[in-house]
């Protein structure tokens, strides 16, 4: 009786430390089976996962200091669920961050973090809401579907005012003597009034083709869209604006614009990309969402003079199972022209003419 006399006040007392704090183990899992009508001049059957929402487990978590002041953190880590390989061969490819949180002051992080696009434009197009990265602009120039996340980052994001809020990243090249070598630099802001809100957002990269890491340029992956533009660039800077209406309950409107620039890119010269995207999303149930969008891509090499143009539509039906778990099948079509030679719709080799058309049914558990 003695010892747990003793113990009694050291658990009483260690509770409010425990309540104060957390600690969550969180994920996706995702997998579908693909058809694709043309890749390098064949037809592919392929099983895929990860493309609606990347498959990742990850680990987040909380500290209350007091005064609004709390201490936060996030290791998260993509995963084919295929073949078992950690996304882009890193433990925490997709974030690996720790900073303070003010519930006054806002929010700050250390780590390897998303970009302002990717926070502030990304929510306002299709790939950012359904769909995933088949959705997205061609080979994701843009980063509107987080593509790479910013390594060595210090970020920035301010508490909501008034509708208001905004942010900003740092990554330094981290090269003695060369202070703008591989840096990164990002802002942005986005603003919600009732059923409306709009977003805006930049991103430079500079020397994009070593900084940073993404599906554009894997080994291996031909990337038809920019990827010759990509490794010669010293700089790529993007641009985005998106803006939403909630027309009805059941009904989103989406609209986005985004311009990406490889900096001297072609033979010292830049090539530059203007993305056009409008959406909707519409749940006819509570268990249904269907996503429609259009995308029109015109692109201009300002070495030679050629103009690359893309046009492609995206369609989706999702269905709820439960709160944690869905199916789907989505349709994706491009059709390439100007002096685009080949079709190239994102996370796929180019097509062996100016068409490619993805039919994919999945399922996806959220844990």
């Amino acid at each position: 009786m003695e010892k747990l006399a003793a113990i009694i006040p050291i658990m009483v007392a260690a509770l409010p430390a425990h309540a104060q704090s957390s600690v969550a183990l969180y994920g996706i899992v995702e997998d579908g089976v693909d058809v694709v009508s043309n890749v390098q001049g064949s037809h592919l059957v392929q099983l895929a996962s990860g493309v609606t929402a990347g498959s990742r487990w990850g680990v987040r978590g909380t500290e209350d200091l007091g005064g609004g002041l709390s201490t936060i953190f996030r290791l998260e880590s993509g995963f084919d669920l295929n073949s078992g390989r950690l996304g882009s061969g890193l433990a925490f490819s997709r974030n690996a961050y720790v900073g303070l949180q003010s519930q006054q002051l806002g929010t700050v992080t250390f780590g390897r973090q998303w970009d302002s696009i990717v926070d502030f434009v990304e929510p306002y197009t299709l790939n950012g809401n359904i769909g995933g990265y088949y959705f997205a602009h061609p080979n994701d120039m843009d980063n509107t579907d987080n593509g790479f996340p910013i390594s060595n980052a210090i970020k920035y994001r301010s508490p909501t005012i008034g509708g208001l809020t905004f942010g900003g990243l740092y990554a330094p090249g981290g090269i003695a003597g060369k202070f703008s070598d591989n840096a990164t630099y990002s802002a942005g802001a986005t603003y919600a009034m009732g059923p409306v809100s709009a977003g805006v957002g930049y991103l430079r990269i500079n020397d994009p083709g070593v900084s940073t890491q993404g599906y554009q340029n894997y080994p291996g992956f031909t990337n038809a869209v920019y990827g010759d533009f990509l490794a010669a660039a010293r700089a790529q800077k993007v641009f985005g604006v998106g803006v939403a209406n909630q027309v009805l309950d059941s009904l989103r409107v989406l609209a986005d614009f985004t311009n990406t620039n490889f900096q001297q890119g072609s033979s010292g010269h830049d090539a530059t990309f203007q993305n056009y995207e409008v959406s909707g999303l519409f749940n006819p149930t509570p268990a249904v969402t269907i996503g429609a969008g259009y995308t029109y891509t015109t692109g201009r090499d300002h070495a030679t003079g050629a103009q690359p143009k893309y046009n492609q539509f995206n369609l989706t039906a999702e269905y709820a199972l439960s709160k944690r778990t869905s199916v789907y099948v989505l349709g994706v079509f491009q059709k390439a022209e100007g002096d685009a030679q080949v079709a190239q719709i994102a996370g796929f080799n180019p097509s062996g003419n100016q068409k490619q058309a993805v039919g994919r049914v999945g399922i996806r558990s959220v844990f």
